[in-house]
């Protein structure tokens, strides 16, 4: 693929999604919602290989079935109440068509099937972009019509994802995979939440993208999709590798790392609106994911010898791409001691 073609993909990518968190028209969000949709699909399919062009049908029939749902929601809303406008969300059948399609958008439980295969067969660069750029027009929609939706509804998904995220990424080999199964399961805690306060979805989302760019970037370096090439990077880039398992910890919520901090906001919160066993249910379920981040960091960090003879070379960080990752990883392990400033801006 040219240069030229990856940047106006990108542009593309840039204008659906700007087009999506500025609109209040339902046509409009749609449009933008289908601008992201053709613009990530050759990314997905441009190394041509058959799992490849599997991943992206499959991405394609999801992302247009949903925007179907979100369209047709849209209409039996503006038939019952003569109103296009996205805050104007009244009618029951439509909020639950609305969170039927915004599911299926997110990979969200039980509509999360696609998201681990379509990960799969893409490359490293666009699972990056699938598990953070594309989840952010659809997560804006929830966070705007969240007065709207059913809170019980919403609650049961979360607890479904975060336990079907878990369970299902224990026994898995593939990173990306993993990494799949990972977004499935915190999509369970920015979801839960969202009725009650919407800003702890946001920041909990923000510091997710912050942490899985983190991890895939540093998975593109090292050229590593599996666990049996992880375990064989500590003699070649140690430090990048110890950087690793620091951020693999992170994303599982350990304290004192940055993703513990919105998993503590947000179990206070949902102890303050009288959901205990919800908040109860949701960390439990979240030691499985626990099981295959500290398999991860575990394979970070043992020490292999290489399958092959041929080295790679070694990871410097005066490198621009090894800069980036330092800040990202710096970031994602050290915000948690400001998290009072954090708290009392929510």
């Amino acid at each position: 693929m040219t240069p030229q073609a990856k940047l106006i993909f990108a542009i593309s990518l840039l204008l659906g999604t700007t087009i999506v968190i500025s609109s209040n028209h339902w046509v409009t969000i749609w449009a933008g919602l289908e601008i992201n949709t053709l613009a990530i699909l050759p990314l997905i399919a441009k190394s041509h290989h058959p799992r490849a062009i599997e991943a992206a049908t499959k991405y394609f029939l999801t992302q247009a079935t949903a925007s179907t749902l979100l369209l047709f929601s849209a209409t039996t809303n503006a038939w019952y109440t003569g109103q296009w406008d996205i805050t104007q969300l009244t009618h029951p059948a439509a909020c639950l068509i609305l969170t039927s399609a915004l599911a299926m958008k997110l990979g969200l439980a039980p509509f999360h099937f696609w998201f681990p295969e379509v990960l799969q067969g893409s490359s490293l660069t666009t699972a990056l972009i699938l598990s953070t750029a594309m989840k952010f027009p659809p997560m804006t929609l929830l966070l705007i019509t969240s007065p709207s939706l059913n809170p019980t509804l919403l609650t049961s998904m979360a607890i479904l994802s975060a336990a079907l995220g878990g369970w299902m990424g224990l026994n898995q080999t593939q990173i990306r995979k993993i990494l799949a199964f990972s977004s499935i399961s915190h999509l369970g805690w920015m979801v839960i939440i969202v009725s009650y306060n919407p800003k702890l979805t946001l920041l909990n989302f923000y510091l997710y993208a912050l942490m899985t760019t983190t991890v895939f970037l540093t998975l593109n370096v090292i050229k590593t999709s599996k666990l049996s090439t992880l375990m064989t990077t500590w003699t070649k880039t140690p430090a990048l590798s110890a950087m690793l398992m620091l951020t693999l910890l992170s994303l599982a919520g350990l304290p004192p790392f940055t993703g513990f901090l919105p998993k503590w906001f947000i179990i206070q919160e949902l102890t303050n609106q009288n959901m205990a066993p919800a908040a109860t249910a949701i960390a439990l379920l979240s030691l499985l994911g626990l099981f295959f981040y500290l398999r991860l960091a575990y394979c970070a960090t043992i020490t292999l010898p290489p399958h092959t003879t041929n080295h790679m070379k070694q990871w410097h960080t005066n490198s621009p791409t090894g800069i980036t990752i330092a800040i990202l990883t710096t970031t994602s392990i050290m915000l948690l001691p400001i998290s009072p400033m954090i708290l009392t801006t929510i």
